[in-house]
């Protein structure tokens, strides 16, 4: 991979707001699923109306992410934490800047750790914003840096989901999806077996199927034909996030006590909101519980739950 140039490493303008739906998506109610579900599978965007400040703004930050992480550790099994927020609705810019901080301490990767995600309307650092292409070029970096036989990619992806795949909007300007043959093609390519891979979308355990294998740990915040629930706008956290990463990931439990302690909140909430279930899936291979034995060791001290949860919504 080419680094872009210093220059590019110069101060970036003032964040933008969040980018808002106003237009409908292209393709979208206008083309066949079978058209869509080709489309997700290459990993397909369509881009329009960029101005050129914003494509160099972004440039910038790829790049200084890309920069930021470090080789791995010979002799160590070293987790590689990829956020990435394909929405700029600000509830998956939220979810994911925290979630990146969550996995980054739990896994001892806060030197190997990239968060894709637009502004999320609280002021917070400007970002490179989380779409198919600037995920495929951290992945790929991760992948160069990393030692596949022993390190791991920790990957979390919070969007709208779709039976498809899960949802890229960008405002009118970005749109596209990652379909989960296209996820896997992208792992396969770059050798990345190791994985622990989190998805907070509708539709998310359509994901399921594809990624599953001997080395990953896979949980999805819905089965392959349920909805998943807590993505407004104007939320912090899905229940999925809330529920995982807030609140289960932050103490030091293994994976799957921690995945099953979050499957049953879920399940709460959804029955004191008369919510149809979501059906969370957790699917963790043999190989998978070695490295998170590695991985997990000496998980850090439990942390307090941040931003308004979930289920404030339910009361309105």
């Amino acid at each position: 991979m080419r680094f872009l140039p210093a220059l590019l490493l110069a101060a970036t303008p003032v964040q933008e707001q969040p980018a808002a739906h106003v237009q409908p998506p292209p393709l979208v109610g206008t083309a066949p699923p079978e058209e869509l579900a080709r489309f997700a599978e290459g990993g397909g965007a369509i881009e329009r109306d960029r101005q050129p400040r914003h494509l160099l703004a972004e440039h910038r930050r790829l790049d200084a992410a890309l920069l930021s992480l470090k080789p791995q550790r010979p002799g160590t099994v070293d987790a590689y934490v990829v956020v990435a927020a394909l929405d700029s609705d600000p509830v998956f810019s939220r979810e994911a800047r925290e979630a990146g901080r969550v996995l980054a301490r739990r896994y001892g990767a806060e030197d190997r750790a990239v968060t894709l995600a637009g502004p999320d309307g609280r002021g917070g650092a400007a970002l490179a914003m989380g779409s198919p292409d600037h995920l495929a070029a951290v992945l790929a970096r991760v992948a160069e840096l990393m030692d596949a036989r022993e390190d791991v990619l920790v990957l979390y992806l919070t969007a709208h989901g779709a039976p498809f795949g899960i949802v890229y909007n960008d405002g009118d300007q970005g749109f596209g999806a990652v379909a989960p043959a296209r996820a896997w093609t992208i792992l396969s390519q770059l050798g990345i077996a190791n994985r622990l891979v989190l998805v907070s979308a509708c539709y998310a355990g359509t994901f399921v199927p594809m990624l599953q294998s001997d080395t990953t740990a896979i949980v999805t915040a819905s089965a392959a034909d349920k909805t998943s629930f807590g993505c407004r706008s104007d939320n912090d956290w899905t229940f999925f996030g809330d529920a995982l990463v807030n609140r289960a990931l932050r103490k030091p439990l293994p994976l799957e006590r921690a995945a099953a302690e979050a499957v049953g909140t879920i399940a709460g909430w959804e029955r004191a909101g008369r919510l149809d279930p979501s059906g969370p899936m957790v699917q963790v291979g043999a190989g998978a519980r070695r490295w998170l034995a590695a991985l997990e060791a000496h998980l850090p001290a439990a942390t307090a739950p941040v931003g308004r949860p979930a289920t404030d919504a339910l009361d309105e």
